[in-house]
């Protein structure tokens, strides 16, 4: 179960944490997704971790990632590009460009045409939310 006292991308170099709710389905993805927001957080992603729990998730600005170095497998969403949401405000929407479901350690992607980030996620969170391409992702501020 999620510590909701912890703030579990401390350690990555993280600071902004989101929410993630699959808006097409009614799903959410992940209640504390981190955001890389430095090369080195970009570069190391998941690579010092050796799990996500339930509800966690990093974001990353990319077309493309490897999992060379991880001891698990992961989910990841490709997202197009980053718009407001009609809703309310401090939300944003992003749509689903492709979907790697359990992407085992020492595998790489392909390079997503426009894909402007990516979303890791524990693996199994795509099946369980039933997350596909073209679905609209919302991303709000915790």
């Amino acid at each position: 179960m999620l510590n909701r006292g912890r703030v579990p991308h401390a350690e990555w170099g993280v600071g902004l944490i989101l929410a993630i709710r699959n808006v097409t389905r009614g799903g959410l993805l992940a209640e504390r997704a981190g955001v890389t927001g430095t090369t080195w957080s970009r570069l190391m992603g998941l690579l010092n971790r050796s799990s996500l729990e339930a509800g966690e998730g990093l974001w990353i600005p990319t077309a493309a990632i490897h999992t060379v170095g991880m001891r698990f497998p992961i989910d990841a969403i490709f997202l197009g590009a980053m718009r407001e949401s009609d809703g309310p405000q401090g939300k944003r929407i992003c749509r689903v460009r492709r979907v790697y479901q359990g992407l085992r350690p020492w595998r790489m992607t392909r390079y997503v045409w426009g894909s402007e980030s990516v979303l890791e996620l524990p693996a199994g969170v795509v099946a369980a939310t039933q997350t596909e391409v073209g679905d609209e992702l919302e991303f709000q501020r915790v």
